[in-house]
């Protein structure tokens, strides 16, 4: 009888997107911990054919070379219906032999094999989910707790808004994959900070907000909730995108790094903070609130062809090296964040910390800040502040061209599959065998016939 399990992934160096300090995390789920050297296993992961003897044959490779097998596990194949996967774990001192028993189980067995643990090397692929459940396993792997606050933050000093932030992020902390978003009752004070910060972006939208925000802002105004006197509850903005694009909402207790945050857009869930700024400034941030969020992105997740380019951009972080996950990183911040984009004749702004921010949405459109053409090549390398107004923006031809450019910026990236999100099932589907690519090309062949079908009705 063949148990379950789920494969340990790799550790990695993780940088924080939206975007905080470098840091190096233990003894989460899904990143190894630190062993002493005598304790330390090496693990891996291979795959055999469904047929009578064929583990027996398998084990019978280790136990040729001495290696005792400290734990072993199995599941069906996800990748090949005809298959099983082990998980084996053997003890550090077996390290040597255990390349001859590779080497057989590739060549004797023709399975297929991948090492986890054992001499890390900058292409080894790290882990990335493969089902959307699998964002549980890393949403609260929090770079920081969303009460803790910097000594320069507005509200270091408060008790009071210490106390209410981490209400906002315990909800958080306690979510799961499935669950509705718990509703939060605001207090006034905290309404009236949201109203100061919408009327004032909502009289500079018609003018500078690229024409997908402004079509689907009043139908958040409609079903939503948005209105000055009045913060939407995430839960209802969450279904309101579900329904348009199949983009959702998942309340987030601190930070997360670029890797964690990227992955949940593949899975086109974007991780959202449900807190409010301090008060005292209530133009200003340091940090992502709710106002960035609901006011910034939401509008944007709701248009097909802008929910597709910022699903490409986590897709592309899927198994990426750490310096991509840094250069595809760098590729949001301008574009999702802090990107422009051409509109028949003039320039529009569709970042969300563009639409988030009265003084910043006002300067990016005037002769201040350098514009630069969108080149993902170009624009993963630049530079930029996070505490002040950006002296460089990107101007995107369109959404579809932006799309396109960072599809080709993909593919540059050096892992040894592609993968796919198959919306039906909610995951991730590694396009690296034949079985996979054949399912692709029935996929693909019914699609075309769809098209050409409708084509001739319209004739």
């Amino acid at each position: 009888n063949f148990s379950g399990f789920f494969f340990p992934p790799e550790s990695v160096l993780l940088k924080s997107v939206r975007f905080g300090s470098q840091r190096k995390r233990r003894g989460s789920m899904y990143l190894e911990e630190e062993t002493n050297k005598k304790s330390e296993v090496i693990s891996c992961i291979f795959s055999l054919k469904e047929e009578v003897g064929a583990l027996a044959k398998a084990l019978r490779l280790f136990e040729d070379k001495g290696i005792n097998l400290t734990h072993i596990e199995s599941r069906p194949s996800r990748m090949n219906r005809d298959q099983y996967e082990f998980f084996i774990s053997v003890d550090s001192t077996c390290s040597q032999a255990l390349d001859e028993v590779i080497d057989g189980l590739r060549t004797q067995i023709s399975g297929h094999v991948h090492e986890l643990t054992r001499n890390k090397q900058k292409d080894t692929v790290p882990w990335f989910p493969n089902d959307i459940q699998d964002l549980d396993r890393f949403a609260n792997q929090i770079l920081s707790y969303g009460s803790e606050l910097d000594a320069d933050h507005p509200g270091f000093t408060d008790p009071e808004y210490r106390a209410r932030r981490k209400e906002f992020a315990d909800i958080a902390y306690h979510y799961r994959h499935g669950q509705a978003i718990p509703k939060v009752e605001y207090t006034e004070a905290e309404r009236a900070t949201w109203g100061i910060v919408f009327k004032e972006l909502k009289t500079l939208y018609p003018t500078h907000a690229c024409r997908e925000h402004n079509r689907v802002f009043p139908l958040l105004e409609k079903y939503c909730g948005y209105r000055q006197d009045n913060i939407p509850q995430l839960e209802d903005v969450s279904r309101f995108l579900q329904s348009c694009t199949g983009f959702r909402l998942r309340p987030v207790a601190g930070l997360l790094s670029s890797r964690d945050f990227l992955a949940g857009l593949a899975f086109r869930v974007f991780h959202s903070t449900q807190y409010i700024r301090h008060g005292s400034k209530p133009t200003y941030t340091p940090e992502p609130d709710i106002c960035h969020e609901l006011l910034g992105h939401v509008p944007l997740f709701a248009d097909p062809s802008f929910a597709q380019f910022s699903q490409e951009i986590g897709l592309a972080s899927l198994g990426a090296p750490d310096e991509y996950i840094e250069k595809l990183a760098t590729v949001y911040w301008f574009t999702v964040e802090f990107g422009l984009c051409k509109q028949g004749s003039e320039i529009k702004a569709y970042g969300a910390g563009l639409l988030s921010s009265f003084g910043e949405l006002q300067y990016c459109l005037t002769d201040k800040p350098r514009l630069e053409a969108f080149d993902p090549d170009k624009t993963s390398g630049q530079k930029y502040p996070i505490t002040e107004y950006q002296p460089v923006y990107f101007v995107a031809e369109s959404f579809e061209d932006a799309k396109e450019k960072v599809r080709k910026f993909a593919g540059t990236i050096p892992k040894p599959f592609s993968v796919r999100y198959n919306p039906y099932t909610q995951s991730v589907e590694v396009l690296d065998n034949t079985q996979q690519l054949r399912n692709l090309a029935d996929s693909i062949n019914s699609e075309l016939g769809k098209l050409c079908e409708a084509l001739r009705k319209l004739e």
